[in-house]
């Protein structure tokens, strides 16, 4: 029997915990044996929670001390280039957070570096979620015919105050307070790379970019045009800052197409035409799924020696998207 690929975890915060679980449901291919991270209790709360038999202060001690197979980057962004610089250095396969690098030009400078010394994979987990599969599945099929338009909405008052005083996405993530790119770099990065699986290529035309919450280093609000190749007119329509709206993050989409629609509605997707079809999900399952499904994928693609669906080169086709979004608008954080 094959012995599991030893993996290195950097990073210990609150994502660290999906990941690790993820890596668990991979138990027999797969076994994180050390973790890294500055904060000696949140490494060693993560070690003894999912029984892992090494913490270290630092990723480069780490690999120092560490025979490993593939290495996991769940450090935060700003840290991701020269983490997976070091970690390619010892040929070691990653699979690194989205984004690769906070800017664009940071992260085509981090490929070229990288060239073809290891295996380089982003962790862009939303395209794995049970509801998007199924949705590109259904467009595949052709099952609306051709795609005409379409609009995201996500809408939480995640930075609004609540009765207790707190500010629930800032409690939740609190580095979020500080971002200057916040909404579209850290959030909606997400759903462009999903509306790129699901309608092909895009271009952005116009986007707008406003903050409510003062006191954010970052914007709250955006609106975004975008056009795909086939002239398909693409809208999202987002805010963090929308009262009357509840905490919690909850995707809203309609596809038309010439022949009929795909509606996704929190948990129910549902195909509008011909031949209709409802599908429920549970969304906290989907949530954890796509981690543990973006981790399998890198798993066998390593093993069975195949591309990785969000390469380098592909999450670049969305960070292009995201840079324009900042560009267009003339976001002071461009």
């Amino acid at each position: 029997m094959t012995k599991p690929l030893h993996i290195g975890l950097i990073g210990a915060g609150m994502v660290s915990r999906h990941h690790l679980i993820g890596w668990r449901e991979l138990a027999g291919q797969a076994k994180v044996v050390a973790i890294a991270d500055p904060s000696e209790d949140n490494a060693g709360q993560r070690a003894s929670e999912f029984d892992i038999p090494a913490i270290f202060p630092d990723a480069a001690a780490m690999l120092d001390n560490v025979d490993l197979g593939a290495v996991d980057i769940a450090a935060p962004r700003a840290l991701h280039a020269p983490l997976v610089r070091l970690v390619a250095e010892r040929g070691i396969p990653i699979l690194c957070q989205k984004p690769l690098a906070p800017t664009l030009r940071e992260a085509e400078q981090l490929i070229a570096d990288v060239g073809t010394r290891t295996r380089l994979m982003v962790h862009e987990n939303w395209r794995f979620r049970g509801y998007y599969r199924d949705a590109a599945a259904w467009l595949h099929a052709g099952k609306i015919g051709r795609i005409k338009q379409a609009q995201l909405t996500l809408m939480t008052s995640g930075v609004l105050a609540g009765t207790d005083g707190k500010r629930p996405a800032l409690e939740r993530q609190p580095f979020m307070r500080h971002e200057k790119r916040l909404l579209v770099a850290e959030v909606l990065i997400h759903h462009l790379d999903t509306l790129r699986v699901l309608l092909g290529e895009m271009q952005v035309r116009s986007a707008g970019l406003s903050r409510t919450y003062q006191e954010l280093a970052g914007e709250d609000g955006a609106v975004i045009q975008l056009e795909t190749g086939d002239g398909a007119a693409v809208s999202v329509f987002a805010s963090f800052a929308a009262h009357g709206h509840p905490a919690t993050q909850v995707d809203r989409l309609d596809i038309l197409g010439e022949t009929g629609a795909i509606r996704l509605d929190g948990d129910m997707l549902r195909c509008l035409s011909t031949s209709p079809e409802d599908q429920r999900y549970d969304l906290a399952t989907e949530y954890q799924g796509s981690y543990t499904a973006t981790i399998r994928h890198f798993i066998d693609c390593l093993t069975h020696d195949r591309p990785f669906e969000t390469s380098p080169e592909d999450n670049l086709k969305t960070l292009r998207l995201v840079e324009d979004c900042y560009r267009l608008s003339g976001w002071e954080g461009a």
